[in-house]
């Protein structure tokens, strides 16, 4: 049995329904973990991973997952949980009111631990950031990302965000990586 370690339900509930249309069920894991400071994904992931397993002692996978938005130099990057909770998606619209570079991109590790030591999985989708909120479905910061060539955000469309989100990216790499050392869970 694989696990999902996370404090985060909707990330749960996403990671679960991409990865059973893979053939792969996944068990929750209610995880609190005082989380390091890093910029960088990977560290967070990692360290977040060790500590799962050292707690569960089976195969866990834990993710970092941030937006990172150009014209504010990548942030808000890997505090964008702390930061939507502070400011939400509408404080992230309010600091790019006038900035015409919109650019953004979406990224995920994935920390896969198991007896064997840790393994990780990256997922990418590029786009931009919307003028204005729109849509009602997912969380986060949905309502205000565009992905690259498109022009729903993913929250006015969940089916476009399970097709190119850079969870379900990072998700596919796990289980290519399940599937090729064939192991069974």
């Amino acid at each position: 049995m694989l696990y999902f370690a996370t404090g985060n339900k909707n990330k749960f509930q996403e990671a679960k329904r991409i990865l059973a249309a893979e053939g792969v069920t996944i068990r929750h894991f209610s995880f609190s973990h005082t989380e390091i400071r890093s910029d960088r994904l990977e560290e967070i992931a990692v360290d977040a991973a060790a500590a799962a397993y050292a707690r569960l002692k089976k195969p866990v996978f834990v993710e970092d997952s941030g937006l990172f938005i150009d014209a504010l130099r990548g942030f808000p990057g890997t505090y964008s949980a702390w930061t939507e909770g502070k400011l939400g998606y509408r404080g992230i619209l309010k600091l790019m009111k006038g900035i015409r570079n919109r650019k953004a991109y979406f990224g995920t590790t994935i920390a896969l631990a198991t007896s064997k030591g840790i393994r990780i999985f990256r997922g990418r989708c590029n786009g931009r950031m919307a003028l204005r909120a729109n849509g009602k479905q997912g969380f986060g910061y949905d309502p205000i990302f565009v992905p690259a060539g498109h022009r729903q955000t993913f929250a006015q469309s969940i089916s476009l965000k399970n097709k190119l989100s850079h969870r379900y990216k990072s998700l596919l790499a796990l289980v290519r990586h399940l599937k090729n050392m064939r192991i069974r869970l």
